[in-house]
């Protein structure tokens, strides 16, 4: 009988590394933002910035597939607050320049992330200086801020949530639940420098902040007209409909129950969702390789080290 010859890792790698740069500028080319922000995340050498190495945190936010279809499952729950949308849609050019804005809030989570503490720190002042500016009322006369601490709150535990989600659904689904409590403990540190209070620190605690503000949840005219940009928004990449699709869909399925009921996700759609699910699982490795010297990396080397930390063991 012959013999099946495996073939050698090595030279398979060779051989994806063109389509792995490909992907990798495709990548960088969508989430780049036109603005340089001048945050640098191989210097100064040692500095751990806000949470380091050792972190919960530089575990779940190290994967790309989990935080891209993680953020937009947050953004698809933050429509759902009439006086948190509200905000976005009288002081910000969403509706015509989605693309750009998602860049910048990428940007944002990534420096607060892995960057030394100085520029995660700046940003976090310059958002605070924005949202000064950010105020009024909804279309049904509710009073709106951006330094509402309890607008705060509601941004932030939708976007831990929709990370928390990703990370377990796209790349490692039994990450105990002590590190998925630490990693919620942690990272609402910058919730707090932003001006949140009462934060959740605990999956049990996010479960009863979830019950306590659905009440004041709904599905509008300006939901579904912020949904339509998403899923109509230019990306500059081959077959960027696809794409787009994809991501949108793995980030729905995400969302937890009464998130699908409020956003009318109907049976035939969240059948679409899990086949989009499905496509990001298979594509997640070759996504994770073509990222593999990204801003995880080389904040990890600016600590001295491994690449280790940005995982948990399997």
């Amino acid at each position: 009988m012959a013999r099946c010859i495996e073939p050698d890792p090595p030279m398979v790698r060779r051989l994806l590394r063109p389509l792995s740069r490909r992907v990798r500028n495709q990548i960088v080319h969508v989430i780049r933002p036109s603005k340089d922000f001048g945050v640098d995340y191989d210097q100064p050498q040692g500095d751990p910035g806000l949470f380091g190495p050792h972190s919960a945190t530089w575990k779940f936010h190290a994967d790309f597939p989990g935080m891209m279809s993680g953020g937009l499952c947050a953004l698809m729950l933050q429509t759902l607050h009439p006086r948190a949308l509200a905000g976005v849609w009288d002081h910000s050019a969403f509706r015509e320049e989605s693309l750009e804005r998602l860049r910048r809030t990428t940007l944002f989570v990534g420096a607060t992330s892995f960057a030394p503490r100085g520029d995660a720190e700046r940003l976090i002042d310059q958002i605070n200086r924005i949202h000064a500016h950010v105020h009024g009322h909804t279309a049904d006369g509710q009073p709106y801020s951006a330094l509402d601490p309890d607008l705060l709150t509601w941004v932030h535990c939708t976007q831990v949530y929709g990370f928390l989600q990703g990370y377990l659904t796209y790349r490692k689904a039994d990450v105990p639940g002590s590190e998925q409590d630490r990693y919620l403990d942690e990272y609402r540190r910058v919730a707090e420098m932003l001006g949140a209070r009462d934060v959740p620190a605990s999956r049990a605690q996010l479960q009863d902040y979830f019950d306590s503000v659905r009440p004041e949840l709904r599905y509008d005219e300006r939901t579904r007209e912020t949904l339509a940009v998403l899923e109509s928004m230019p990306l500059p990449v081959m077959a960027a409909g696809l794409s787009r699709r994809v991501f949108l869909g793995a980030g729905a399925v995400l969302l937890p129950r009464w998130g699908r009921q409020l956003l009318g996700r109907g049976r035939r759609q969240q059948m679409l969702d899990r086949a989009a699910a499905g496509s990001l699982k298979a594509a997640a490795p070759m996504i994770r390789a073509s990222m593999s010297e990204g801003v995880a990396r080389r904040s990890a080397r600016r600590v001295h080290a491994p690449p280790e930390c940005l995982a948990f063991a399997d």
